[in-house]
């Protein structure tokens, strides 16, 4: 099953990447736009995001909540505003987590070669049939509900998908003519691979962690949706979904409905410009 979901998610990035500067420009600003409400969202929420009011419980947009209220009456607005920064904290620090591992480990490996790569790769290859999500509930339930479970869990999961796309590049960067132009000249592999092979690797770590951020939240919400990530009364789109199902059957369909929107927008968003930066990295797609 992993290896069915890395060619599926290899055919969407070849499609996104189909679609030509006008979708990295849109997806770059769309994005853009969704970090900077992630920043100040909780300082432009027009009210109390946990203000709760009973007699305006589930009602719909009006002048005084302009997407309307949950079933505790709460203003969906300043809940999807202020529930942005822990919808973009926990993948930013997955994605943060399996950077650093992923790229760490595909250097280390590209440049022993050999056994020494084998044993990676292997590895990797194991990982790789790891199911991420269970792995974060797992953690989710034996070490606590909240924000740290899920996210440690997720960025190990996610290494792997790093380590594979960056060691593919620095392969071919460690057998360029200004290695061993560098090896001659008497420097050293920790200095080579720290100020030379890293730096021109980092367009595809950048191309591949903006790709895997919108996987990132996905899986994030998702944790938080069966209630062993964030829990209520914080504001985050995963909890907004869940805390919606209740309401959908007496049609109240607005929060899950804006937060299953928002997160739908960022995770299109995310993927194409992963997939218009990779493009023009050069990175394996």
């Amino acid at each position: 099953m992993a290896v069915t979901w890395a060619a599926v998610g290899d055919v969407t990035r070849r499609r996104f990447a189909a679609m030509g500067q006008p979708a990295l420009v849109a997806s770059a600003v769309v994005a853009g736009a969704l970090t900077l409400v992630a920043v100040v969202g909780p300082s432009i929420a027009p009210g109390d995001p946990n203000a709760t009011d009973v007699l305006s419980s589930s009602q719909g947009p009006s002048a005084a909540h302009l997407l309307g209220t949950d079933s505790l009456g709460r203003d969906i607005l300043s809940r999807a505003l202020a529930g942005a920064r822990l919808s973009f904290a926990g993948p930013a620090m997955i994605v943060l987590i399996s950077t650093v591992l992923g790229t760490a480990l595909a250097i280390f490996s590209a440049w022993h070669g050999g056994w020494v790569d084998r044993m990676a790769n292997r590895f990797l290859n194991v990982m790789f049939a790891v199911p991420g999500v269970l792995v974060a509930v797992l953690s989710s339930a034996v070490f606590g509900a909240g924000f740290w479970a899920p996210v440690l869990a997720l960025g190990v999961v996610y290494t792997p998908y790093m380590a594979r796309v960056v060691r593919s590049q620095a392969i071919r960067e460690r057998h360029q003519g200004y290695v061993e132009s560098l090896q001659l000249a008497g420097m050293s592999s920790w200095r080579i691979g720290v100020r030379h092979l890293a730096p021109n690797v980092m367009p595809i770590v950048v191309a591949q962690a903006t790709y895997g951020f919108g996987s990132a939240l996905a899986d994030f919400a998702a944790v938080s949706f069966i209630g062993l990530g964030i829990q209520p009364p914080q504001a985050e789109w995963g909890v907004m979904v869940s805390d919606g199902r209740s309401e959908l059957l007496d049609g109240a369909l607005q929060q899950s409905l804006v937060a299953g929107t928002l997160i739908v927008v960022t995770v299109i968003a995310f993927n194409i410009l992963g997939a218009q930066l990779s493009t023009r990295s050069g990175g394996r797609r």
